[in-house]
């Protein structure tokens, strides 16, 4: 891969090539990407999802929301440092095309700002709620009518995949979805590849999937015309775009370091952790007279964090530079922290944070009800869907059909658009909205 034509400038939606030139100096093609992500209501309704702790009263608890403006923030911060030293190995992107560092900030904060936007209600928890109705629930009796692939989007269910449909997907009067440049596109495409097979390597790449059947030709226009490489004869499946490795660790060290600190904030966790187990990443920042003149626990937790987050940032940029020949040619095959110096720290932080706050009774009753909350929604929109498409609805279906959005495929001769358009619908909900029509449904408030 190289890197001017994975720099395109090129926005989804458009016919022709907007050249750099062409752009308002004063705001660069690239940060139109992160404004036109920010004021989407796509991106607005994060506030009210759930990262880790469910609708909590606490001011210190983040949101989907808080979440990924911090995971952009970091981002913008590794594309910045990665993109001067970037330029420093190529100077021809500046001199003759003229890129700067902040050009690679402004991708990587806008694909890091988006990385998000797909997931449904209740966290990751809803994910598994969507997959498993059509696994185990009354979803498991559409299998024979889709085809392997359609069925394993539904099975697997996938925010990232989901997040490529939100910021692709033409509507009226929005064609191109959001319009973002294909540079933006390739950096948020965390895994790009389609659901099946499941993890045929174990290339981080093949982790999870990107794209669902239903933007499938989408996902093939992005990825040929950044010029991702092809990585397999059987299905479909490309490289990564190397900054997506600087988004996925954007992301990484903030849900590791982040929330570790909700747990500590919350007193889930004891504050003498954060020293015990930040101590050596921080060992050459840290001055522990400003730490103890620090009079709260949350100024001094965030003290930490802050020492953290810059040490972390600084080292995956020296790792990605150190792998970026092998970055561009595809063969490198695991996250930038999982080099890290540090890797045993944040797997003991993580661990501590499973321990302490993933399992947490608030966390579990939370996934527990949104398993509930969202088994009902499903079933009840696509009974309501599929019986009024076969004439067989009854005027409980038709009720139901009457309030929900256009964007439910209800008149598609597609199974599969059919149910994906509900899942879509399902995934857009905040949390309180989600439990607002399961209580409708349910006849518990009016």
């Amino acid at each position: 891969m190289n890197w001017e034509q994975l720099l395109s400038l090129k926005r989804f939606g458009d016919t022709n090539k907007r050249l750099r030139k062409e752009q308002d100096e004063t705001r660069l093609g690239f940060e139109v990407d992160y404004d036109r992500i920010i004021f989407s209501s796509e991106f607005r309704s994060l506030q009210d999802k759930t990262q880790v702790i469910p609708l909590s009263q606490t001011d210190f608890v983040h949101t989907r929301l808080t979440h990924s403006l911090e995971v952009s923030v970091v981002g913008r911060s590794l594309g910045r440092l990665a993109g001067k030293r970037i330029i420093e190995k190529y100077p021809h992107l500046e001199s003759i095309h003229g890129y700067r560092a902040n050009d690679f900030g402004a991708i990587v904060a806008a694909a890091a700002l988006a990385h998000d936007i797909g997931n449904p209600p209740f966290g990751h928890s809803g994910e598994k709620a969507i997959g498993e109705f059509f696994i185990t629930g009354e979803g498991k009796t559409y299998k024979d009518e889709l085809t392997p692939k359609e069925y394993q989007d539904l099975c697997d269910f996938e925010g990232n995949a989901n997040g490529f449909k939100i910021l692709t997907e033409n509507r009226t009067g929005r064609i191109g979805g959001l319009r973002l440049s294909y540079a933006t596109l390739g950096a948020f495409m965390k895994y790009p590849k389609e659901s099946l097979p499941k993890k045929p390597t174990k290339h981080i790449a093949d982790k999870k999937y990107g794209f669902f059947q239903s933007e499938k030709d989408t996902f093939i226009d992005v990825a040929k015309d950044l010029g991702l490489l092809s990585r397999s004869k059987t299905h479909l499946s490309f490289s990564r775009h190397p900054l997506t490795y600087l988004v996925e660790a954007a992301d990484d060290i903030c849900y590791t370091i982040i929330d570790f600190e909700d747990g500590i904030n919350l007193g889930l966790i004891q504050e003498e952790f954060a020293l015990e187990y930040l101590s050596k990443i921080i060992r050459n920042t840290i001055r522990p007279e400003n730490y103890y003149a620090l009079s709260t626990k949350e100024d001094r937790i965030g003290y930490l964090r802050a020492l953290a987050i810059g040490s972390l940032i600084n080292e995956a940029v020296d790792i990605f530079m150190t792998h970026e020949d092998a970055i561009l040619n595809g063969d490198f095959d695991c996250a930038l922290l999982d080099k890290s110096k540090y890797d045993p720290q944040i797997n003991d932080i993580i661990k501590i944070s499973v321990d302490k706050v993933y399992q947490s009774s608030e966390v579990v009753d939370k996934e527990i009800a949104g398993y509930g909350v969202i088994n009902t929604l499903l079933k009840t929109y696509t009974n309501a869907v599929n019986n009024c498409f076969n004439n067989t609805g009854s005027n409980y279906d038709k009720l139901i059909l009457k309030g929900l959005p256009k964007t439910i495929k209800t008149d598609s001769s597609s199974l599969y658009e059919r149910l994906s358009s509900v899942c879509y619908h399902v995934s857009l909900l905040s949390d309180s909205k989600a439990i607002l029509e399961y209580k409708k449904i349910q006849g518990i408030s009016f």
